[in-house]
């Protein structure tokens, strides 16, 4: 635990406390009475109430959306079951700015919806409310339907034959046991939503503003980092409520269920209401989630074909320093980096996690090791350069400060993948192979290594994918001769200009391809333990 406590600690807790002391303190003296004045005020009420309210209709529209589709993956079998499960993960893995720049291209000005009936729906709410189930509907089909998939069909076979009517055999047998993956799923889809901002900054312009976009409102455009450090102090508290709620619904999710094998309880659609229910689930998912990415590629193809992509090539001096292809290159360099220390730092914090002597002080860090997804991006983005501005770690002009950044994010996705298996371990294999003589050393690299070969991959992959789309911290320590992708399609959406939106979907694609290619990769590598959420 030693070095994923003290990664932590100097990269996480000391910027984010650093930032908020500098907001909060002034001539050595605590202004607490700063927290009641920013708070009552009425846009940053404004800002408080649209942030529940949109994540709170987020999470009811994306269950509302994905809950048929647990279903369909969980009792149904049918041709391309497993392509399809790939591309409604697709989403989930893409960068934010990817997200808001596809449904401007479906939804903005000279978007397909304008160009075909004049309909614009950007800077509305329902584009975020859209982008929002787009971004999430793999977390309730992942989540609820891999549970589902594991009860046992014949419960609710049995109240069918008692006479119940199929709906309330599903309310009363099903949805029960349902009821702890169904609460987790809702609380993962809030916090995503409630800290959302890359979608809200694309998409909502300056009428919808959420705590996260408004920190990076107050700090990189107002300078003021009173109100910033308030706004990031309830976004912690509210925070910190939802994963403690989420971990008691994940316990409860842990108790004793008649669970079987998941590949007996599917089997082909029969009558009329499975094949309406299939024939359902696939135009959804071709309309809320194939149909953003195909407008993203259409746009991104001028008139004469890739002049887009070819003007990627050449260095305007305006936007950027350099040409903005380079951002691809920088991109993977820095994913990379991110996904080597993500690894370390993850595998390290999962192997110290799943020791079954690991006391209550180890255990209560598997808990903080999941703030950094719902800590304000922005607030440890610049934070880093409040802290990290003294020998021996002034790293303002280093390389490695975007990586450190991604992999913030990146490591607990590493600890969630690889914890579950290396609690499946049989401690008695370690403690034969002792016996024999193996060091402790050897003992992991010839047990556990081969059994968590795969999962390490997998969480990699994943690793990659998330650091590659890190916006809300990048946008803020990313070098102007060195952006990355989603730092870079930021920028160019900002200015006018047919060339740089034209270069903007292109950049997006090119990303989108990238992490749907690593996606697939995880499909081919995923096991029944290490591919669920």
């Amino acid at each position: 635990m030693a070095l994923p406590v003290a990664f932590f600690a100097l990269f996480f807790a000391w910027p984010v406390a650093a930032i908020v002391t500098r907001g909060l303190k002034a001539d050595g003296a605590w202004r607490l009475g700063r927290l009641v004045d920013v708070v009552t005020q009425p846009d940053i009420r404004h800002v408080l109430w649209f942030t529940t309210w949109q994540a709170l209709a987020s999470t009811a529209l994306t269950l509302l959306l994905a809950l048929p589709a647990a279903h369909v993956f969980a009792r149904l079998d049918f041709p391309g079951k497993q392509l399809l499960r790939a591309v409604v993960t697709v989403p989930f893995v893409l960068p934010t700015v990817v997200v808001g720049s596809a449904f401007l291209a479906l939804v903005g000005r000279h978007g397909l919806l304008d160009e075909l009936w004049g309909v614009r729906l950007d800077t509305t709410v329902w584009a975020i409310l859209l982008a929002h189930v787009f971004f999430n509907y793999a977390v309730v089909v992942r989540t609820v339907g891999g549970l589902w998939s594991q009860l046992d069909p014949r419960q609710e076979e049995a109240a069918r034959m008692l006479g119940a009517s199929p709906l309330t055999a599903w309310r009363k047998v099903t949805l029960p046991a349902l009821a702890p993956a169904v609460a987790a799923a809702a609380l993962m889809v809030f916090l995503f939503t409630f800290t959302s901002f890359g979608v809200v900054q694309i998409l909502g312009g300056p009428a919808f503003s959420t705590l996260e976009v408004e920190i990076y409102r107050q700090t990189s455009e107002v300078f003021d980092l009173s109100t910033a450090a308030v706004l990031t102090l309830v976004q912690f508290a509210a925070v910190g409520a939802i994963l403690a709620v989420h971990a008691w619904t994940v316990r409860r999710r842990e108790t004793a269920l008649r669970l079987v094998d998941p590949k007996t309880t599917a089997r082909r659609p029969r009558g009329f209401a499975q094949w309406a229910l299939l024939a359902g689930v696939l135009a959804s998912v071709a309309v809320l989630l194939l149909l953003p990415l195909a407008v993203l590629v259409r746009r991104s193809l001028d008139g004469r074909g890739l002049g887009y992509y070819r003007a990627l090539t050449d260095a305007d001096g305006g936007t950027f320093l350099v040409a903005p292809v380079q951002a691809v290159w920088t991109s993977l360099e820095y994913a990379l980096a991110a996904t080597a220390i993500a690894v370390v730092i993850g595998g390290l914090a999962a192997a110290a996690l799943a020791r079954r002597d690991a006391g209550r002080l180890v255990r209560g860090f598997d808990a903080l090791l999941m703030l950094p997804l719902g800590v304000s991006a922005v607030t440890v983005g610049f934070g880093f350069l409040i802290a990290l501005d003294r020998p021996p770690l002034d790293l303002r002009q280093s390389w490695i400060l975007v990586p450190l950044a991604q992999a913030l994010v990146g490591a607990p996705f590493v600890v969630r993948t690889m914890l579950p298996v290396l609690r499946a371990v049989d401690g008695r294999l370690r403690e034969a192979a002792a016996v024999l003589g193996a060091s402790p050393w050897r003992a992991w690299r010839e047990v556990d290594l081969p059994m968590v070969r795969r999962a390490l991959l997998v969480a990699a992959g994943f690793a990659f994918a998330v650091s590659l789309g890190e916006f809300g911290a990048t946008v803020f320590i990313a070098r102007p001769d060195n952006p990355t992708l989603p730092v870079a399609v930021a920028r160019l959406l900002s200015r006018p200009g047919e060339l740089n939106y034209g270069q903007a979907m292109a950049l997006s694609t090119i990303l989108m391809v990238v992490c749907a290619a690593a996606l697939l990769v995880l499909e081919r590598l995923r096991t029944d333990r290490t591919g669920e959420f």
